[in-house]
C-alpha cells in the first residue's frame, strides 16, 4: 500500500524511496518485528488465561519425557507470526498476482491450522481435525491458487513451467489434459509436504522458527533475483515480472520470525503449534513455485527434508520388520522420530540439537544459492 506514495514524488522528492524493493523490504521486516514484539506479551498473557496450552499424551518416557514438561506453555504462536506477516506485507508490499495469491495460500491454511490446534486444546482432542478433512482445505486451496495462477495473464504462462537447479532453462511445460493436473499434483505436495515438514520440525524451542528463517532469507534473494532483468539475464534464471514484490513478504516473515523466536527461544513461552507450521510450510512451498525455484527448496530446506524422510524411514522399517517378525514386534531404525528426538535420546540436550540443527539450515541455505552460479 505504501508503494503508492511513489506516484506523488512529484510534490515530494524524498517519496520516491517507495518505489524501491530493497527499502520497502527493510521496512516490512522491521514493521514485522515490531507488530510481533509489540503484541507478543499481550498473546501469550491471554492465551494463559486462557488455558491454551499444548499437550504432549503420547509414549516418551524416561528422561526424554521431562524435556517434554511443556504443558503450561501456550500454543497458537502461528496468530503472532501471522498478524505481522499479513499487516506489514499489506502496507509495505505493491500488490500484484504474486502477493495476493502468497498471503491467500498463508491466510487460508493459518485457519486449518487453528482449527487444528483449537480441537486440540479446547476441545482436548489429540488428533486434531481428521486427516480427510485436513486434506480436503489443502486441496481446496491448492485448487483456488493454481486457478488464479492460470487464469491472470501475468502468471500464466510462467507458473506452467519448470525450472530445476543446474539447468538454464525450463525442463518442462505443464499444458494440455495431462500437464495441468501434473501442475496441481506437483504443487499440492509442495504445499502439503512441505506444511507437514515444518510441522514435524517444530518440536524443540526455536529450531522450527530459526530454520524457517534462514529458508526465507534466501527465497527472499531469488524472489529479488527472479523479479529483476539483469540480474535473472546474469544469473540465467527466468525472468518473472512483479515476483520481486514477494522479497517484501519474505522480509515481513523475517521480522515476524525474529519477534517469534525471541519468546519461542529455550525456555520457549510460545509455541506456533499447527497454526504457525502448517500456514508457513505451505506460503514457502509456493512462494517457491512462483518464483520458479521449487526443486531448490529441497536443498536449501534440507534441514525440512530430513526431518520428514527421517519419519518415512521409521514408520517404514518399523512396518516392515513388524510383518516379518515371529513374535509381531517391529524395530526402529532411529531410537525416535523425528530426527531431533533421536539425538535427544543420545543425551544431546535441546539446545545443542537446535544450535546444530540451524547451522545445518544455514549450510543447506548457502548450497541453495550456490546453484544461481552452477547453470
Amino acid at each position: 500500500m505504501l508503494s503508492y506514495l511513489a506516484d506523488y514524488e512529484n510534490f515530494f522528492g524524498p517519496l520516491r524511496v517507495f518505489r524501491s524493493q530493497t527499502f520497502r523490504t527493510v521496512g516490512g521486516a522491521v514493521t514485522a518485528a515490531m507488530i510481533g514484539f509489540l503484541i507478543g506479551p499481550w498473546l501469550i498473557a491471554k492465551l494463559r488465561k486462557l488455558k491454551f496450552g499444548q499437550h504432549y499424551d503420547d509414549d516418551r518416557t524416561g528422561d526424554l519425557a521431562a524435556r517434554f514438561d511443556k504443558k503450561n506453555t501456550p500454543t497458537m504462536g502461528g496468530l503472532l507470526i501471522f498478524a505481522a506477516v499479513f499487516f506489514s506485507s499489506f502496507l509495505w508490499a505493491a500488490p500484484n498476482i504474486w502477493v495476493v495469491i502468497a498471503l491467500f495460500v498463508y491466510t487460508a491454511l493459518t485457519a486449518v491450522g487453528f482449527r487444528d490446534d483449537w480441537l486440540k486444546v479446547v476441545r482436548k482432542n489429540r488428533h486434531g481435525i481428521s486427516s480427510r478433512e485436513k486434506i480436503f482445505w489443502q486441496t481446496l486451496v491448492t485448487v483456488l491458487a493454481l486457478a488464479a495462477l492460470l487464469w491472470h495473464p501475468a502468471s500464466t504462462d510462467k507458473i506452467r513451467e519448470l525450472w530445476v537447479p543446474f539447468v538454464k532453462y525450463p525442463v518442462l511445460t505443464f499444458s494440455g489434459l495431462l500437464g495441468l493436473p501434473a501442475l496441481f499434483v506437483f504443487i499440492y505436495l509442495w504445499l502439503v509436504g512441505f506444511s507437514n515438514a515444518i510441522n514435524l520440525t517444530d518440536g524443540l524451542d526455536g529450531l522450527a522458527i530459526g530454520c524457517t528463517i534462514s529458508v526465507t532469507l534466501v527465497y527472499g534473494i531469488l524472489a529479488y533475483i527472479a523479479g529483476n532483468v539483469i540480474l535473472s539475464e546474469y544469473l540465467l534464471v527466468p525472468y518473472v515480472s512483479g515476483a520481486g514484490e514477494l522479497t517484501v513478504v519474505c522480509g515481513a516473515i523475517v521480522g515476524a520470525g525474529l519477534a517469534f523466536l525471541w519468546y519461542n527461544c529455550y525456555p520457549a513461552e510460545l509455541f506456533m503449534g499447527d497454526t504457525g507450521s502448517l500456514a508457513l510450510g505451505g506460503l514457502i512451498g509456493i512462494m517457491a513455485f512462483m518464483v520458479q525455484q521449487p526443486l531448490t527448496l529441497v536443498i536449501v530446506g534440507g534441514v525440512f527434508v530430513w526431518e520428514a524422510v527421517s519419519v518415512i524411514i521409521q514408520v517404514t522399517v518399523f512396518k516392515y520388520t513388524k510383518r516379518r517378525s515371529p513374535t509381531g514386534e517391529g524395530r526402529r531404525f532411529f531410537l525416535m522420530a523425528p530426527i531431533h528426538h533421536h539425538y535427544q535420546k543420545q543425551g544431546w540436550p535441546e539446545t545443542k540439537v537446535v544450535l546444530r540443527f540451524w547451522i545445518l539450515s544455514l549450510i543447506c541455505a548457502l548450497a541453495g544459492l550456490g546453484t544461481l552460479k552452477l547453470r
